[in-house]
Order: structure tokens, then sequence, then C-alpha cells
């Protein structure tokens, strides 16, 4: 009699897998897949506001690598990437500037793409230091800008300009303490940024890896910058 009861059992379990476990399965891919449609096709990028009207950048002049002067209207027409960094930082640039080089990869050979690095230490990073940083980082696009100039206008530009904490810190590693984010801009010069599931603007994205978020700062800005270089 237990043997019997062993086999019914048995059989039940069998339909029960034959019956249920693919539909549980297919249910688990289907919301995989949803899921990665949220992260692949995030919603029409925002423009930043300030005091209720869409956000450009300040204007700016500084020198690049190559001694050449640069302005933000040599960026007109470009969807561009800005940070601030500095070229002896012990911590957080290198990692930024490992997840730069991404998007330097994906589209630096467009014309209509850019990246403006501005240094908070010009009194060390000379264009001719920053060609050498250039040169060790690998970098290739024409737009990639590492800009320096007047120290004054650099950290008004930071800490006014576009909002991202920038300042000298003799006790902290390297001297400088600043915000690791970069800042999008689109080819009006209108700081622009996806939206949080709020709808609110992000308005930054982290340039260093953070275990939290659910997809990586970089991640995003490579499908926004997608979008915004095609018009989407």
């Amino acid at each position: 009699m237990r043997r019997y009861t062993y086999i019914a059992v048995a059989f039940i379990v069998l339909v029960f897998g034959i019956i249920f476990i693919p539909r549980i399965v297919s249910r688990f891919q289907q919301s995989a897949i949803v899921d990665n449609k949220r992260l692949s096709a995030p919603m029409p990028l925002a423009f930043i506001e300030l005091n209720g009207e869409a956000k450009r950048v300040p204007d700016f002049l500084f020198t690049n690598q190559d001694n050449q002067l640069i302005s933000n209207e040599d960026f007109l027409g470009k969807a561009y990437v800005i940070e601030f960094f500095f070229t002896t930082c012990p911590t957080i640039c290198p990692i930024m500037n490992a997840n730069m080089k991404r998007l330097e990869e994906a589209y630096g050979h467009r014309d209509d793409f850019g990246i403006a690095s501005f240094t908070i230490d010009p009194e060390k990073d000379t264009p001719e230091q920053l060609k050498r940083y250039a040169e060790n980082l690998g970098v290739f696009s024409q737009n990639w800008h590492f800009l320096t100039g007047d120290a004054t206008a650099i950290y008004d530009l930071a800490n006014s300009g576009f909002n991202i904490f920038a300042g000298i810190n003799p006790n902290v590693a390297g001297g400088f303490e600043h915000q690791g984010y970069f800042a999008l801009v689109d080819q009006n010069g209108y700081l622009r940024s996806r939206t949080d599931r709020f709808g609110n603007p992000i308005v930054y994205y982290l340039g260093i890896p953070e275990s939290e978020l659910d997809i990586q700062g970089t991640d995003m800005l490579l499908q926004d910058v997608h979008k915004l270089l095609n018009n989407e």
C-alpha cells in the first residue's frame, strides 16, 4: 500500500513539473525582457531647468592640450560630456576617465560628439601636462579637449556654472576635492538628462561605480548620448 502511495505522489510531482514549471520559467523570461527594455529604452531626455528656464552651459574660454583656445561655441552642433578632474588625482579621476574612454570608444569617431575635461589644478596642469595625460590615456578623438586656464574662472564654472563642487583641500589625497559627476550637453548648448522613476531629471551622471545603482552612470550616458546624436 505504501509503495502505491509513493507512486501516486511521484506521478503528481511529474505532472506538476510538466504543466507548471515551463509557465514559471516563461514568466521569469518575460519579466527579464521587460526589465531589459526599461534599461535600454529610457524616456526622452529632459531639459535641466533653473528658475523655470532651460539651463544652458555658461560661456567659457580655456586653453586645450594643443595650446588652442576652446570656447563653449566650439561645441555647438555637438552632443558632449563635461567633467572636472586633475591629472595627478590619486582617487576617482583615473576611474572617471577610464569610463570617459568608453564614451570616446563608442562615439569619438563622430564629428558631432565631444568631451570637455576641465582641470581643477591649472597651476600644474599646463597644456603640456594635459597633452602627456591625453597621450597616456590613449585619446584619439579630435573633439576631446582637456582644458586649463584661470583658476578662478574654472572654479566659477564648476561651482556656479554647473553646480558640480570642486575645491582646494590640503587635507585630502591630491590636495583637491571634487564630485565625480559627468554632465550631458546637447547640440544647442543645453544641459540634458534622463528622468528618475518619479519623472524628475537626474541632472548628473555618476562617473564612478555605485553599487546601489541599477544601471551605472556611464551606461546611462552611452544610451543618452545615442539618443541626442540620433535626435530621439
